[in-house]
């Protein structure tokens, strides 16, 4: 199998990066919308940050990725294994982080999960086959186009995104499992909106776009020509790099519980969502959020206004309401709003 393209490689796209870091140090942030044009590597950098993540520990043959310290969010069948195994601890494995895509003509069945039709035909017994979401969970479901997601399947992801679970009723069975992802979307906005539910439920939302300058696009065509040739050699010449971030996110991870969110910062992200006209306070929690998980990131030990500044586009500008009066883009507005609230 052909090594994925290196997180540590990609040329630009500074903000991406940023949002799917923050989105992998504190999976509660509630996934990463990627909108822009078609070429820009928004694929490939989703696939890349799984390769920077620590592996995952899970029980033994668990379809599921059930994880063996947190009994209370366990599979059916897990949570049977306990019961008969009492005090002892499950049998375990080590495993990659799952991101698992969800193709634009899968069906309902491959998604939630159906019945075994080949079990039951052969042995006469009724058997849940998972689908995609069993997979995915405690992962990365990845969604490309996800604007061309029909809407029936937006319903269904949101109502899971919502609860954490997947509940399966139908043909006989009665079956629910955990499924907590984050989850990452794509797509370009010359091919239709995102349903504003499913906008809504997106934690960050960037906007790639093709790069300008010449010096930009020679690097980015001469690395992917790099990738092409030799895939394993370019792979191994960024080894490094690959483990420098690893290390720098796992560390992240464990110290994000540490970072204090000063009483100054919280009344800044309210003055500054109050000023763009938020509806809710879904707004304030994310860039709170995610401004926690970039100063662990950078190893700061408190949140202060540079990490507010620069989350607060990813964070808020999908959350803004269309001004017909104001030309600019969503990203500008929050921009200036930042520029004018903290000049202040």
């Amino acid at each position: 199998m052909r090594p994925e393209f290196p997180f540590s490689a990609i040329v630009g796209q500074e903000e991406m990066k940023l949002a799917l870091i923050c989105a992998a140090i504190d999976p509660g942030l509630g996934g990463v919308l990627i909108f822009g044009h078609r070429g820009t590597g928004k694929s490939t950098v989703v696939r890349a940050i799984s390769a920077l993540l620590p592996r995952i520990r899970t029980v033994d043959g668990c379809p599921y990725n059930c994880d063996p310290e947190a009994p209370f969010n366990h599979c059916g069948a897990c949570g049977e294994r306990d019961k008969a195994n009492g005090k002892a601890a499950l049998k375990s494995r080590l495993r990659p982080v799952p991101v698992v895509d969800l193709p634009l003509g899968a069906t309902e069945d491959r998604i939630v999960g159906a019945l075994d039709l080949e079990r039951a035909l052969t042995a006469g017994e009724k058997s849940f086959e998972p689908g995609l979401l069993a997979r995915a969970n405690r992962g990365f479901l990845y969604i490309d186009e996800v604007n061309l997601l029909e809407d029936h399947l937006v319903d269904l992801l949101l109502d899971v995104a919502a609860s954490g679970e997947n509940i399966v009723e139908r043909e006989g069975l009665s079956v629910r499992h955990p499924a907590r992802f984050v989850l990452i979307g794509s797509g370009n906005p010359e091919e239709g909106e995102l349903r504003p539910q499913l906008l809504d439920r997106y934690g960050l939302s960037v906007e790639v776009v093709t790069p300008r300058d010449i010096e930009t696009r020679v690097e980015v065509v001469a690395r992917r020509d790099a990738y092409e040739q030799d895939p394993a050699g370019f792979v191994a010449s960024w080894k490094s790099r690959e483990s420098r971030l690893r290390g720098k996110i796992k560390r992240a991870r464990e110290r994000l519980a540490d970072v204090a969110v000063p009483k100054a910062s919280l009344r800044r992200t309210t003055e500054l969502c109050l000023k763009l006209g938020c509806d809710g306070l879904r707004g304030e929690l994310t860039v709170m959020r995610a401004a926690r998980a970039l100063a662990s990131f950078e190893n700061a030990a408190e949140v202060d206004d540079q990490h507010l500044a620069r989350v607060a586009a990813p964070a808020l500008r999908h959350r803004l309401r269309r001004n017909p009066l104001d030309e600019t883009g969503s990203g500008t507005r929050v921009a200036r709003a930042v520029e004018e609230l903290f000049a202040e």
